[in-house]
């Protein structure tokens, strides 16, 4: 444990120079008087650091001293290569201490050797957040536990509930991994040979088989997840035309997204769009546009919109009760 704190110590002095004793000891998680003692043992093993006092005092390392950091365990590695999860979900997956660790490397590293010093770093200016705007979709397992299951390739006996569906049911998979998706977890997997999503927050519960995992030869969870998201996202095969008010055309963009087929110019403050849905039930998802929305064609997407938004309003007639 001293080791390790020994190192996240230089790592910090290594990117900072000059630390005050009490942020070290509060970065460090120990008292003041453990990080003085630290820094006597480092001093005495010949490395280039002490404590300085006065006001504008603290613990320095000498400028040109350079720890190795750029060195990374497998691990941090293997936490570098799921670069893209954001820290909630490195959390799920019990990766946060070590993606902390990584990145103090890395900023060792870069503090060692700067492409420029007039430049700022990319990691400054670029900022990955893959969580969906007001979501709290929790998944309903470990999400670290479960991809620790995943390792060994066998065959899973999952409890899933379909989002129709109140009750869960068994059912016997065939698992190439987890993806998370705008803030959402799915495993991917075949189920009884066909390609399927299972969003996690609707799993309840699993267990790993004795079999191994039967999977499609040449197939990995990248190239399965290229298909199952293409599948989702292909343009359905009702096309829906409406009337939009201008001013709702971003939002349409974000809500429909590649539904969307065809947009036309916009005429006094309404443009005609093309919506394509897999059937005509799921038109109900443009109820949330409600006055700002006309459906012109067809009738019986036309005369679906009008009874729902009845039943909608017959409902909120009365007072609740």
């Amino acid at each position: 444990m001293k080791a390790s704190r020994l190192l996240h110590l230089l790592l910090l002095l290594q990117t900072r120079q000059r630390i005050s004793t009490t942020e070290l000891a509060e970065r460090l998680e120990v008292s003041r008087r453990t990080v003085l003692r630290d820094v006597e043992a480092l001093s005495t093993a010949g490395v280039p650091v002490y404590a300085e006092r006065g006001r504008n005092g603290g613990i320095v390392l000498l400028p040109g001293a350079r720890l190795n950091a750029s060195h990374l365990e497998p691990p941090e590695l293997e936490v570098l290569s799921v670069a893209g999860l954001d820290s909630g979900q490195l959390e799920r997956m019990g990766l946060s201490a070590v993606q902390e660790s990584a990145a103090r490397k890395i900023a060792a590293r870069q503090a060692a050797a700067p492409e420029s010093p007039s430049l700022l770093r990319l990691a400054d200016l670029v900022l990955v957040d893959s969580n969906a705007w007001l979501a709290d979709s929790k998944p309903a397992v470990d999400v670290s536990d479960l991809a620790s299951a995943l390792r060994h390739r066998r065959r899973l006996r999952i409890q899933y509930r379909r989002s129709a569906e109140k009750q869960a049911s068994a059912r016997v998979v065939d698992p190439y991994g987890i993806v998370a998706k705008s803030g959402r977890w799915y495993l991917i997997a075949d189920d009884q040979g066909t390609g399927r999503l299972f969003a996690l927050e609707r799993l309840s519960a699993y267990e790993q088989l004795d079999a191994p995992a039967v999977l499609r030869p040449d197939e990995t969870l990248r190239t399965r997840w290229a298909a199952l998201k293409e599948r989702t996202e292909r343009p359905g095969r009702v096309s829906v035309t409406v009337r939009l008010r201008e001013n709702g055309l971003d939002l349409a963009r974000r809500i429909l997204g590649t539904r969307i087929h065809d947009v036309s110019d916009t005429e006094n403050g309404w443009c005609t769009v093309v919506v394509r849905y897999p059937d005509i039930e799921s038109v109900r998802q443009l109820l949330q546009f409600g006055d700002h929305i006309e459906i012109l064609t067809p009738e019986t997407a036309r005369k679906r919109m009008s009874q729902l938004a009845k039943d909608l309003a017959e409902r909120h007639s009365a007072p609740a009760s």
